[in-house]
């Protein structure tokens, strides 16, 4: 500590520039404080640093021997914590997830002892050094928080456990879901309506949700016992009813829900299969050398769509693209809400039928493949519908939402289709045609990096920055925070470091998830670990990526 002061003095009201000199490891005695990145400038995104406690001198050895899910929720306790000790110093932050309990690097667990990894931002008065105010944060206040959230008898122990609970319950609810032949659980109680669209906070006095009796189910979990609600069955699902009534709310909880949640979101037992992918329209985006056949073909000018590729691709394109892609990557169901979807992808009526004929519409409806995509790949897909009865026809579960609550009403539409038979025609009669995954070429992601300075940014959830080319991924609803934006940027940066073309993606990104994937990563603090879904989803939209 001695040592950080005494080289902050030599830089009192130096040119901000100065601060690269404390760069290095500090001694605390009872941890070690590590600078690793200082700041260009005052305007310049924070200092990263690092905070690393023995494990005898924290009383919290035991963590070390519970289960790898417990520790995951321990370390994301241990970041709230020590985010809402640092809240009165505001120069000094550390990566948060929101509602979720994500695997994070802001606190890391390794067999010597505690990481914490956070930013501080060095003060100045416009470019001038405040190394007085700078020695009263790095070794007055912050030597109080790190010391404060890395020590049992400082740390709300009892609110620490029950965060861990809640999550290993979720993580053996969701494990229970293929032996119930499910996609998804919504237990009894769960609040599933949010404060408003940019808050994601319960609504305070929301209508909880209870299961209808025909979908209810008991599922076991290791610290609260047994739980009741509402199982979805794996297979074609439709959530039907009027507006307002909760349709897209039920949706969002689902498909949010592929992650844990802390305790008293409301959604902590509602769990969704991991690889589970909500898929929409998204007119504008690129497509590689995809073979969209299934869904597309006999285009004007005789376009091939066995490889088709575009960089404005229209709504309809976009939706089919996402649903192959997400094939592709192993995804087992697809989430899909009629609000955010093309229309002439989802359906074509009788009457549309009647005037434009079979052989001058390229489109293949999707309720014309949902079946196959079921009997054909095990492809489950849960639907929010409002506005066409046509998706009765192949639907195995239908659930209205009715004031906030679900209604089993799957006979009841079993007894609709029957009095009110369609006359239209079914236009995907032939077999789902088997596609090959495209490879993608490692050099041409090497390139992007070296062209554009080795830069790897994501400021929020709807951007990355990799090498010259900013990738909108605004689309990919279910990634919940930039620190897993931030991943995807580095694993690919990994992924880049071969050179040629990757024949099986999915399994090269599945290897790097699987196998300690942060201890790849640079020692940032701001990464969380996205699914092999999301890494790829991000990759089929970066512009100058390369398939074939």
């Amino acid at each position: 500590m001695e040592l950080l002061e005494a080289n902050l003095k030599k830089i009192e009201k130096r040119n901000y520039r100065s601060y690269t000199t404390i760069k290095g490891k500090y001694d605390f005695e009872d941890f070690q404080l590590f600078i690793d990145t200082v700041q260009a400038d005052p305007y310049a995104p924070p200092s990263r640093v690092r905070a690393k406690r023995a494990w005898s001198l924290t009383d919290l050895a035991w963590l070390k021997e519970t289960s790898t899910d417990y520790q995951r929720a321990a370390r994301d306790f241990i970041a709230r914590y020590f985010n809402q000790l640092a809240e009165r110093e505001n120069h000094v932050s550390i990566g948060l997830t929101g509602q979720t309990i994500l695997d994070h690097t802001s606190v890391v667990f390794d067999e010597e002892g505690i990481e914490l990894r956070f930013r501080v931002e060095l003060p100045a008065d416009g470019r001038t050094i405040l190394a007085k105010k700078a020695i009263n944060i790095l070794t007055f206040y912050l030597p109080k928080f790190i010391r404060r959230a890395t020590i049992e008898r400082e740390i709300p122990i009892e609110e620490l456990k029950r965060h861990c609970e809640v999550a290993e319950d979720q993580v053996a609810l969701r494990r229970q879901l293929a032996e119930h032949n499910l996609v998804a659980f919504v237990a009894d109680g769960s609040v599933l309506p949010r404060i408003a669209g940019n808050c994601d906070l319960p609504m305070q006095d929301a209508v909880t949700f209870t299961s209808p009796d025909s979908l209810a189910i008991e599922l076991n979990t290791p610290n609260r016992g047994t739980i009741r609600g509402m199982g979805i069955p794996k297979g074609i699902t439709l959530i039907v009813g009027g507006g307002f009534h909760g349709k897209s709310t039920l949706l969002t909880a689902i498909e949010r829900s592929i992650y844990d949640h802390i305790p008293g979101d409301g959604r902590e037992y509602i769990v969704t299969e991991h690889s589970a992918t909500k898929i929409r329209a998204e007119d504008g985006r690129c497509v590689h050398n995809l073979d969209l056949s299934n869904y597309i073909n006999h285009l004007p000018m005789g376009r091939n769509t066995e490889c088709f590729s575009t960089q404005d691709a229209s709504g309809s394109t976009s939706q089919a693209a996402w649903l192959q892609e997400s094939i592709e990557a192993g995804v087992k169901t697809l989430l899909i809400d009629e609000d955010t979807s093309a229309t002439n992808f989802m359906i074509r009526d009788e009457r549309m039928q009647a005037l434009v004929t079979k052989g001058d519409e390229p489109i293949t409806p999707l309720v014309d493949r949902i079946g196959q995509l079921r009997d054909e790949l095990d492809i489950s897909t849960l639907i929010v519908m409002g506005g066409s009865g046509d998706y009765l026809d192949v639907a195995d579960t239908v659930i209205q939402m009715h004031d906030y609550q679900a209604v089993d009403v799957t006979e009841k539409a079993k007894q609709v289709v029957a009095q009110h038979p369609t006359s239209r025609k079914n236009e995907g009669s032939e077999a789902l045609k088997s596609v090959k995954p495209r490879q993608i070429n490692r050099t041409a992601l090497q390139k992007q990096l070296e062209e554009g300075k080795f830069r790897i940014q994501a400021k929020d959830t709807g951007s990355l920055r990799f090498g010259r080319e900013f990738v909108d991924i605004s689309a990919l609803a279910q990634i919940e925070s930039d620190s897993q934006v931030h991943a995807i940027g580095w694993l690919w940066f990994q992924f880049a470091q071969m050179h040629g073309w990757e024949k099986q993606p999915t399994k090269a990104f599945n290897a790097m998830l699987n196998n300690g994937w942060y201890t790849m990563m640079p020692t940032h603090g701001d990464l969380a670990k996205p699914r092999t879904v999301d890494v790829l989803a991000a990759m089929n939209r970066m512009r100058k990526a390369e398939y074939k």
